[in-house]
C-alpha cells in the first residue's frame, strides 16, 4: 500500500494501527544504527535512508534530483517489507545476512533481491536489523554504487 506522507511520523500515523509500534520499534533501530553519512526521509512514499545531496552531490544516476537511495522500509498489504541496497549490491552482505537470519528467526527467509518481506509483525529479527544497518557506511555504499555505474 502506498500513502501521502510527508515525514516518517506522518507515514506511521497512517498505517493500520496494529503495525504502528512496530514501525515505530522498526524505525528507532534503524537510526539507532544508522552509520554518518546517510539521512532518514521520505523516498519512494516509504521512509527513507539515503546519503544526501550536501554528501553526494550527483544524487541517484535515475534521477539527479533524488538523494542517492540506500535503505527504506514499507508498510504494504500483507507484510512490513525492508529494502536495503547493500545486501543487493554486495554479496558477502547479503551471504552474511542470509546465514545470520535462521539464528534470530524460526521462519523461512522472505526475500527478493533486496527486499525483506516480514509477514508476522511478531517474528521481525529488530536486533539483526540493527546489525545489517550498521554494516555499511555511507562512504563504501557510494564508493559501491559508483563501481556499478562504471561497470554499465
Amino acid at each position: 500500500m502506498q500513502y501521502d506522507a510527508t515525514s516518517p511520523e506522518d507515514y506511521i500515523s497512517q498505517v493500520p494501527e496494529e503495525r504502528q509500534d512496530t514501525l515505530k520499534k522498526l524505525r528507532k533501530v534503524i537510526k539507532d544504527n544508522l552509520p554518518t553519512g546517510f539521512e532518514e526521509g521520505m523516498q519512494y512514499k516509504m521512509i527513507g535512508y539515503y546519503v544526501p545531496h550536501s554528501v553526494y552531490p550527483d544524487g541517484y544516476h535515475c534521477d539527479p534530483k533524488t538523494p542517492l537511495p540506500f535503505m527504506s522500509f514499507a508498510s504494504q498489504k500483507n507484510s512490513v517489507n525492508l529494502y536495503h541496497m547493500g545486501i543487493y549490491a554486495k554479496k558477502e552482505l547479503l551471504d552474511w545476512f542470509v546465514g545470520e537470519y535462521p539464528k534470530h528467526c524460526k521462519r523461512k527467509l522472505d526475500m527478493g533481491k533486496s527486499c525483506i518481506r516480514f509477514k508476522k509483525m511478531d517474528e521481525i529479527p529488530f536486533e539483526l536489523i540493527g546489525e545489517l544497518t550498521k554494516k555499511m557506511s555511507g562512504e563504501e555504499w557510494i564508493n559501491i554504487y559508483e563501481s556499478t555505474l562504471k561497470k554499465k
